[in-house]
């Protein structure tokens, strides 16, 4: 689904909003989500999942092509867990 695809199903849902209000309200819905995660904190979402932010270390990795050994940087890496509800709705 796309966030587009997204703002259609909240405006079939709620016939009360404008195309504008909606995309507003997903728009910002993100931004916290991205806000929070930058400042540290962790995303919980009740019945659907917790966002959070992993440290991965700085590594030594192989260019396939050439063989050459390349150092990789440090970087924070994404990191979503499925909540239990979620979880056992896809898992039947």
């Amino acid at each position: 689904m796309t966030k587009s695809e997204l703002i259609n199903v909240v405006m079939e849902k709620s016939p009360d909003l404008t195309k504008t209000q909606t995309e507003r309200i997903v728009e910002e819905f993100f931004n916290c989500i991205i806000d929070a995660l930058k400042s540290g904190d962790k995303v919980e979402i009740r019945r659907f999942g917790n966002f959070r932010l992993k440290d991965r270390p700085p590594r030594k990795a192989r260019n396939p092509k050439t063989g050459e050994i390349v150092d990789v940087p440090a970087k924070k890496a994404l990191h979503f867990k499925m909540g239990k509800e979620l979880r056992e709705l896809i898992n039947g």
